[in-house]
């Protein structure tokens, strides 16, 4: 006996203007097979998708562009949406080959100011009936109010909005928003105002002092900027804020203790594991637990430090636990991305069921404001395409940052840029502390305007100044390039940022393909966790003990 089979394919993509075909079976009988019409229609619209030359794709429209490619046919407009099973088609496909080298794309920047104060500005045609929120609308102190606009911040930002009702009520927060939003006064403001409170109803003397709240960062640098930030806005009600920083001897760490504990204790965690350990601070008083900057708080490096850290601390499983004359510490985790690993680290503490998520609309998210420049070039030929972009940015009198990716690196093109008469300062992790104490600081004060650096520049550090970034070695990851990207075009800034990044070796291109299609696609970057991540039984097992006792 002789049977046929009908592969799929063959049987799809065969003739398909014979509505019936015929199949000899062993009886010799016809077999009729109709073939529905809506079915036909379906086959033959993919093989017209299929045989359509590149140049008859529709993704370039009157008006502005998003992608601006070397090659034009490449373009696509702003107007132009990617169907959902569309395969976007990249200029930076064949990028692997030298046969690419010279070729380049722009993101163009489609709006003017960042997502988080836009939203606002938006509404400005109906503004007359609903103007915009004051920081008067959360019910804070005037003091801080005035604080603010002294400092000409007059209107939140939208994750201001979202986050600082939720710390005033007592609640632990993981708050993910883009770089930029103001997330460090959105933690401040409400610990502030709550410090302030319990002061008035019980006020204390310097030598009854403790520690009632503690921001850790991952670096001296950041540390210094939350301080003055926090003592700028802890001025008028007399509360004392400290820095302990690493990267210094056990004296130093001791004789920021020497005259009594802070309010408000700002530390990187090296640091305040070296307080803890010699016994010159307790957190027995603790009311506030801050972890800012937590995708990297997060990571392998530091998540040993924080988990011990985090076992010297009572943090609150409840709302209850919050208020009262018996509280717990309030927990509140920031960060530019969702951080990885949140959720294993934070169920042996807490109950992950009393975290509140915030998260920003454009979590993840290529910035719409800040023009990004991706170039196909040779690792022999970027320093004088940096010369170049210096000497652009200088004519425009821009603050530069230029990011390596190790500090040998650094070191290297420091000494390339001397050479050719470019003034710059340089700020990378292995340095001692007393050659990179104040080298940030003076670059934000225009000392100089050319900055090379590690991605230890790359975290949550102020740059209203930057109007250019430039990736000299392309970063590693998403979160690196987010965190890189996020240093122009932040909120209060100057506007028309712009990020120029090199692309050499192969697994850059693999990253740049990524992003150009989230890019094209108008969505978040990929492989980038948007939720807490459910502990392991056994974690749970333990934190339910822990309560139980």
């Amino acid at each position: 006996m002789q049977s046929v089979k009908i592969g799929r394919c063959a049987f799809l993509f065969s003739n398909l203007s014979q509505v019936t075909r015929r199949v000899t079976t062993a009886s010799s009988q016809p077999v009729v097979i109709r073939i529905p019409r809506r079915m036909q229609e379906h086959i033959e619209n993919i093989k017209q998708m299929q045989g359509k030359k590149f140049d008859r794709l529709p993704t370039v429209k009157p008006g502005r562009l998003l992608i601006k490619s070397k090659n034009p046919q490449l373009n696509q407009s702003v107007g132009y949406t990617l169907g959902k099973f569309e395969q976007p088609v990249l200029t930076s496909k064949g990028w692997k080959s030298n046969k690419a080298l010279g070729d380049y794309f722009f993101i163009n920047s489609i709006q003017s100011a960042p997502p988080s104060v836009l939203k606002q500005k938006d509404k400005g045609d109906d503004s007359a009936s609903a103007p915009q929120k004051t920081f008067h609308s959360f019910n804070i102190c005037p003091e801080l109010v005035e604080t603010l606009h002294s400092q000409n911040i007059i209107h939140p930002t939208t994750v201001q909005i979202q986050t600082i009702p939720k710390i005033l009520k007592g609640r632990n927060i993981l708050c993910a928003a883009e770089t930029g939003s103001g997330k460090t006064l959105a933690y401040l403001l409400p610990i502030i105002h709550r410090l302030q409170a319990d002061g008035q109803e019980e006020p204390f003397t310097d030598s009854e002092r403790n520690i009632h709240a503690v921001v850790i960062v991952p670096s001296r640098e950041l540390a210094e900027q939350v301080t003055s930030v926090a003592r700028s806005i802890c001025k008028p009600f007399g509360l004392v804020v400290k820095v302990a920083g690493g990267g210094r001897g056990v004296g130093n760490i001791k004789a920021a203790f020497t005259h009594g504990q802070p309010d408000v204790l700002v530390a990187t965690p090296g640091a305040l594991l070296k307080a803890l350990w010699k016994r010159f601070i307790n957190l027995n008083e603790l009311n506030f637990l801050v972890i800012d900057e937590a995708d990297t708080m997060f990571d392998e490096s530091f998540a040993g430090m924080l988990e011990n850290i985090l076992s010297h601390t009572e943090v609150a499983s409840r709302l209850s636990e919050t208020v009262g004359l018996v509280r717990k510490a309030q927990l509140v985790v920031v960060g530019a991305t969702f951080p990885g690993g949140v959720g294993e680290v934070l169920s042996k503490v807490t109950d992950l069921a009393s975290m509140v998520t915030v998260k920003s609309r454009m979590l993840h998210h290529l910035m719409p404001h800040v023009k990004q420049t991706f170039l196909r070039v040779k690792g022999a030929d970027k320093i004088l395409e940096l010369q170049q972009a210096l000497k652009k940015a200088e004519v425009e009198h821009k603050g530069v940052l230029v990011f390596c990716n190790s500090a040998s690196t650094v070191n290297w093109l420091g000494y390339s840029l001397e050479e050719m008469g470019v003034h710059h300062m340089r700020l990378q992790g292995e340095m001692p502390a007393t050659m990179r104490e104040g080298i940030f600081r003076n670059f934000q004060r225009g000392n100089v305007d050319v900055l090379i650096c590690t991605d230890i520049a790359s975290r949550g550090l102020d740059t209203q100044r930057v109007g250019l970034t430039v990736n000299y070695d392309f970063p590693e990851t998403h979160t690196d390039y987010i965190h890189r990207a996020g240093r122009v075009g932040r909120a209060g800034g100057s506007e028309g940022g712009e990020v120029l990044s090199f692309v050499t070796h192969p697994w850059d291109v693999e990253l740049v393909q990524r992003i150009e299609t989230a890019a094209r696609r108008r969505t978040s970057l990929p492989g980038m966790e948007s939720e807490i991540q459910k502990a392991s039984n056994k974690t749970e097992r333990e934190m339910k003990e822990k309560l139980i006792n």
